[in-house]
């Protein structure tokens, strides 16, 4: 059984960053910068490491409960929509790197929607910590629960 989590805080992750992913995020969103995928091109670009694409952090969603974070926010999964994201790098993530995730709620307001109907917009802030519990990587999303069908 894991221990409860802070007031605020909405789920905590952990993963490793592994080559092998950063080669597949590289393939995936059609990067074609070698620095993602040769050591030698990585290190001759000062990269203490393969540095790993702008997105990568999404592969925190495969570590995570999401049917139980947006249950836990009293969320109707079927009506939510992701309004934006956006990385804030604090310094690059590279392969061997190991991050911890915490995830908590920073707004969650009701707004009138532009047809009418309220919808509930939820802005969450994950910060990504390395092994030293320094700050990597601030994510932010925005999710919009649109109001239901009339």
């Amino acid at each position: 059984m894991s221990d409860p989590l802070p007031a605020g805080v909405v789920d905590r992750v952990e993963y490793d960053v592994e080559r092998g992913k950063i080669r597949e995020f590289t393939r995936a969103t059609f990067t074609t910068d070698p620095v993602h995928t040769d050591p030698d091109v990585a290190r001759d670009a000062g990269f203490a490491g393969v540095p790993a694409t702008l997105t990568h952090t999404v592969v925190a969603g495969h570590q995570r409960d999401q049917r139980a974070f947006v249950d836990s926010l009293g969320l109707a999964l079927a009506r939510v929509v992701v309004g934006s994201v956006t990385w804030t790098y604090l310094r690059p993530l590279t392969a061997g790197d190991h991050v911890v995730g915490t995830r908590r709620v920073v707004a969650d307001e009701q707004r009138e929607g532009k047809r009418g109907g309220a919808m509930r917009v939820v802005t969450l802030e994950t910060e990504y910590v390395d092994t030293d519990g320094e700050p990597v990587v601030r994510l932010e999303e925005v999710l919009i629960e649109r109001g239901e069908q009339r």
